[in-house]
């Protein structure tokens, strides 16, 4: 399984960005991802997923602004980022694990969920 980011740059405050995670060795509906970040100085922090209802969740200080998606036919994970603001500065990983590891009571945004990650892209946010 790989995951590859794209996608990063950097933006004012306010700006968007959209970014890409295509998935390779998971195909259709075998897998689950989600978008994680680490800022400077901080821990690896999980930003949105899945539940296990397919419904996405996000951590309270993305609430509003970012959105993750998913294309099963281009094995493709997105997060669209708007109204982004200088404390989203980070690098952005996606992880994903199998299908298998993401039912029942699992926990989206919590890295020891997923056993795949990408080498992430970075986000620089300005203000």
């Amino acid at each position: 399984v790989q995951l590859a980011e794209s996608g990063g740059g950097s933006v004012q405050a306010g700006g968007s960005l959209r970014l890409s995670c295509a998935v390779s060795g998971y195909t259709g509906n075998s897998y689950c991802a989600a978008w994680f970040r680490r800022a400077p100085g901080k821990e690896r922090e999980g930003v949105a997923g899945f539940d296990s209802d397919g419904r996405p969740t996000y951590a309270d200080s993305v609430k509003g602004r970012l959105t993750i998606s998913q294309d099963n036919a281009k094995n493709t994970l997105y997060l669209q980022m708007n109204s982004l603001k200088p404390e989203d500065t980070a690098m952005y990983y996606c992880a994903a694990a199998s299908i298998w590891d993401c039912s029942g009571r699992f926990s989206p945004l919590r890295l020891l969920t997923y056993n795949y990650w990408g080498q992430g892209t970075q986000v620089t946010v300005s203000s």
